[in-house]
């Protein structure tokens, strides 16, 4: 709460109500209604997209949250384009949808399941050489919940949204997690990890680990009065 009352210039949204639409997009479109202008962010989104009855938090919310972009013609904003905003805080700056919404592109049902057949029904991410290997209905070691696969351009949507539903070679089957990890943390310009929105997005225990680490790689020592100093000064 500190930091956002350091920032007077950046309103934050409120969950009013309890949201009552039956889909996880329908009660992401009210909350963003609510609060047109004001930012909101990523756990306000997922306790607006829980289940009402069982209260389970649902893997697939970016994907929801993109077709409000893509799908009902909504521009909601992120930390890509607009400096103010952290990674995972997003705002709607008016309630006026675009005339022709871009309907996302979805494999064929016979090229998704050529797709889950190549993946043997698990997450295609690879990163290092290493493939995720999530199965369908497994539990996320790091994320937690149960992991559904859905289908993920290989190019994505914003540069390709003509991919063909049919050619499942334009297609991967990812997990929530990694979904969630290319579409904030994947620069495809570069095809390299976004360190920068990574640090960004850690919590401070973490970002001191890592400045901790990159004092002493660069040949630097952190003093008890919270001043650097280079080693062998």
């Amino acid at each position: 709460m500190a930091d956002r009352d350091k920032n007077l210039s950046k309103i934050y949204g409120e969950i009013r109500k309890k949201y009552t639409g039956k889909s996880i997009k329908a009660r992401i479109e009210e909350l963003f209604l609510d609060n047109i202008g004001k930012i909101i962010t990523r756990e306000q989104i997922l306790e607006v997209s829980r289940d009402p009855k069982t209260g389970k938090e649902p893997e697939n919310w970016h994907q929801r949250l993109s077709e409000l972009r893509t799908d009902n013609g909504y521009t909601i904003l992120s930390w890509r384009n607009r400096g103010d905003l952290q990674v995972q805080e997003y705002v709607m700056p008016s309630a006026e949808k675009r005339r022709t919404a871009g309907k996302r592109i979805r494999p064929t049902d016979r090229c998704w399941l050529a797709i889950l057949n190549r993946a043997h029904y698990r997450c295609e991410w690879m990163e290092a050489s290493e493939t995720c290997g999530l199965r369908e209905g497994d539990i996320d070691p790091v994320g937690g919940g149960t992991v559904k696969l859905t289908p993920d351009h290989k190019s994505p949507h914003s540069y390709n949204p003509d991919a063909d539903p049919n050619d499942p070679d334009q297609w991967q089957a990812l997990c929530g997690r990694h979904q969630v990890m290319k579409k904030n943390f994947w620069d495809n310009n570069t095809g390299k990890l976004n360190v920068y929105s990574i640090v960004q997005a850690s919590p401070k225990k973490e970002k001191y680990e890592i400045f901790t680490f990159l004092l002493k790689f660069f040949g630097y020592v952190l003093k008890s009065d919270g001043s650097i100093e280079k080693k062998g000064k």
